[in-house]
Order: structure tokens, then C-alpha cells, then sequence
């Protein structure tokens, strides 16, 4: 399978950008489901897809659809992932990829019965920035990695209606954002972490509205993560060790980082892919995923970060277990 078709499930703002990742890799969308048909029949006219679905499941039991990008709400993810497997499509879900571990476990295990291929539109997975960080580091340029720092503040408007407040949609940073803020600390960190600690401040519908969490691993290895939705801070990652530090503003996209040395505090700029092509490289990523059955895939990651979001949210007395 060299050239995929692609069915849109969900064409909001993402996904429209997505799309023109699609074709400007000469990829092919099949095509496209939404709630409201007229929302499908513009999404298709603007991105010349062919197909115009009335029902999701017309949609699954198209066999010229090889691959389906899940760009709903993530309180939906479960639901459409899961069908999606059981009508043997792969799989590419935004993130956060699901509400929660169980969930997650539940369409791993699906997909691997199946032989499919699913993977979580994670963007620090796949910008080529993030595979030559991770040389520097595997080589150790920054010596032994101590500690990873991350913070990432969205001021979001203060309405209790929209998604990000809404635990109905389950709204709250962790899913939001800190999904992105976890999965730049565990690429970092060389093994999972058994240590959390976490506190938060809940917003007046009951979701996260900020939160801190510290975190160690058996080697020691410790990261602090700082979230906001209602306050703006940098989203800047920083990867600390005994001989420097990395350092990647805009992280969640990033084409640029920085290595300050500790010995002369000199200064070395690093740079790898375009910062505008970043949906590119998730299509990228995934047709080769699907062409090599599954080598070198990272969905482990995307597990992993589920389980710290989960516990985290354990110890607030905030779960999700929607269906």
C-alpha cells in the first residue's frame, strides 16, 4: 500500500489542515463524515474529496477507505477508534488519543488482533527536530539527563460552556494540553516514571484549570510540568543534564532548539525540518507505519503518557471513563 486512501472523520479546523497535508504529500482523501452533512459537503468541495458520507458507518464499510484520521472532540475518540478497527481500517487519532488507560488498552489490543495499524497525531513524535534531539542526547552531548522541565499556559476565555471547561466534554488541561507537555517529558526521560506527585487548581465546572506535577524514574531522572488554561505561559520544554541543557521554545512544533553548555555557557542552535510541514510528516509518518507494518511506531509512547495522565487525575479526583 503506497499511496493510502484517507476518510476524515470529524472536519473541523484541524482536520482541514490536515487534509492539505494529505495532498500535499499526493495523498489521496476518500472521503469524509459529519455530524451535519452540509459541514461534510463544503469540507469536501474546498479539499476536492469525492465521497460524502451520511452515516459513519456507510463511511467504515467503504472498502476504498484505507486509513481513517479521527479529528472529533477526544470524548469521542474511543467510540470511533473502535469502530473504525472493527470495520479493519487503520488508524490516525488526534490527541489526546483517548480518555483514558483502559480505553486505550482496549483498541491496542483490538488492533493488534486485527493487524492494524493505530497511531495518536502526536507532533513531537514524528517533527524531524525531535529524532536528531534525541541522538544528541542518546550520544551524550548533555551528559546524563537529570531533569526535564516543561510548561505550557493557554489563557483560554472564562465561558463554563465551551470544551475546555465542559467536563460533559471532558474539557481540563490534562487532555488539552498537558498531553503535548507529557509526551516531550517521556521522549526525554529514559524510562517511565513510578514517581507522581501532583497538585491542582480545578476550575468553577469542576475540570483542571492548572496543575503542577513532579515526576522520577528509577534512574532518577526527575521532571517538573507546570499547565494553565487561564493563565499564558511559554510552551518550552527544557532537557537538563551534567555537561548542558536543550532548550525548545514553541515545542509542540518546533524546527529549532538550542544547547547551552555548561563548561563555558557557549551556545549551539540545532536545527531539522519545517515547522509549517508538521502535518506532513504525521501522514508521512503513518504511511510508512502502515507499509512496514508497524516498525517503529509510537503508540508505547502515547500508552505511557496515558498512564501518567491517569494518575495524575487519580490523585485530583478528576476521571474520565466515558464510552
Amino acid at each position: 500500500m503506497t499511496n493510502p486512501n484517507w476518510g476524515i472523520l470529524g472536519p473541523g479546523g484541524i482536520a482541514s489542515s490536515f487534509a492539505k497535508a494529505i495532498l500535499e504529500v499526493n495523498g489521496n482523501i476518500a472521503g469524509v463524515w459529519a455530524r451535519k452533512v452540509e459541514k461534510a459537503k463544503a469540507f469536501a468541495e474546498e479539499h476536492g474529496v469525492e465521497n460524502v458520507y451520511d452515516t459513519v458507518e456507510s463511511m467504515l464499510e467503504d472498502d476504498g477507505i484505507d486509513i481513517v484520521y479521527v479529528a472529533t472532540p477526544h470524548s469521542v475518540h474511543y467510540t470511533y477508534i473502535m469502530n473504525a478497527l472493527k470495520h479493519g481500517k487503520h488508524v490516525l487519532c488526534e490527541k489526546a488519543i483517548t480518555m483514558n488507560g483502559r480505553q486505550l488498552k482496549e483498541i491496542t489490543d483490538l488492533a493488534a488482533e486485527k493487524g492494524l495499524v493505530v497511531a495518536e497525531a502526536m507532533t513531537i513524535y514524528h517533527m524531524p527536530l525531535y529524532k536528531k534531539l534525541r541522538e544528541i542526547v542518546d550520544a551524550g552531548k548533555i551528559g546524563n539527563v537529570n531533569m526535564v522541565n516543561v510548561t505550557f499556559g493557554s489563557c483560554k476565555e472564562n465561558d463554563p460552556t465551551n470544551r475546555f471547561f465542559n467536563p460533559d466534554l471532558a474539557g481540563g488541561g490534562m487532555l488539552d494540553i498537558g498531553t503535548y507537555a507529557l509526551s516531550f517529558t517521556r521522549f526525554f526521560l529514559s524510562s517511565q516514571p513510578t514517581e507522581v506527585l501532583t497538585t491542582v487548581k480545578k476550575h468553577e465546572t469542576g475540570v483542571d484549570e492548572q496543575s503542577g506535577i513532579v515526576l522520577k524514574n528509577e534512574n532518577d531522572e526527575m521532571a517538573v510540568v507546570s499547565l494553565a488554561m487561564r493563565a499564558k505561559m511559554p510552551k518550552r520544554g527544557i532537557v537538563a543534564g551534567d555537561l548542558g541543557y536543550i532548550t525548545v521554545d514553541e515545542f509542540p512544533r518546533a524546527d529549532r532548539a538550542t544547547i547551552t553548555y555548561t563548561k563555558d555557557g557557549s551556545v549551539e542552535t540545532i536545527e531539522a525540518g519545517v515547522e509549517g510541514k508538521a502535518l506532513q510528516y504525521e501522514v508521512e509518518a503513518m504511511n510508512e507505519l502502515i507499509v512496514n507494518k508497524g516498525e517503529n511506531w509510537t503508540l508505547p509512547l502515547s500508552e505511557q503518557v496515558m498512564e501518567l495522565m491517569d494518575e495524575a487525575r487519580r490523585q485530583w479526583g478528576l476521571t474520565y471513563d466515558f464510552e
